[in-house]
């Protein structure tokens, strides 16, 4: 059996048209993140959302399906990429996945249009504010 590329990702698709079309074509209970994006220029894409779909039983297409019906990502979004995660790991993973990459658009200017991206607790946790406080294995 082949070695994977990475670790965590399966395969992923990017900067797809947001549209009903698209979306139907994501293969049902697609586990992973998802990102929203806003063309601004040719390939010139700012992040408006990111989310995750972990469970079984409502996967990626779902979500995206209901985001868009929405008014705001619905209207706002104009792509998507997925990042399909591998069978075996499991959604508290992709959860601090997903934590990670909103901690680190908390503040971007674009992300925050929609998203009201919010700090990933559990990354407080293992924060340090000075590289005194860094601790080598």
């Amino acid at each position: 059996m082949p070695i994977s590329p990475l670790r965590l990702i399966k395969q992923c698709i990017e900067w797809r048209e947001f549209s009903d079309e698209e979306v139907r074509d994501i293969p049902s209970n697609t586990r992973g993140i998802y990102v929203l994006f806003r063309q601004q220029a040719p390939k010139v894409y700012d992040v408006m959302y990111i989310g995750m779909a972990g469970a079984d039983t409502a996967g990626v297409d779902s979500r995206l399906s209901r985001h868009l019906k929405s008014k705001t990502k619905g209207e706002s979004c104009t792509h998507f990429s997925v990042f399909e995660v591998h069978d075996n790991i499991r959604e508290d993973e992709i959860r601090e996945l997903e934590g990670i990459l909103r901690h680190v658009f908390r503040k971007d200017s674009h992300a925050n249009q929609l998203a009201h991206q919010v700090g990933y607790a559990k990354l407080r946790e293992v924060r340090r504010d000075e590289w005194s406080e860094w601790k080598s294995s």
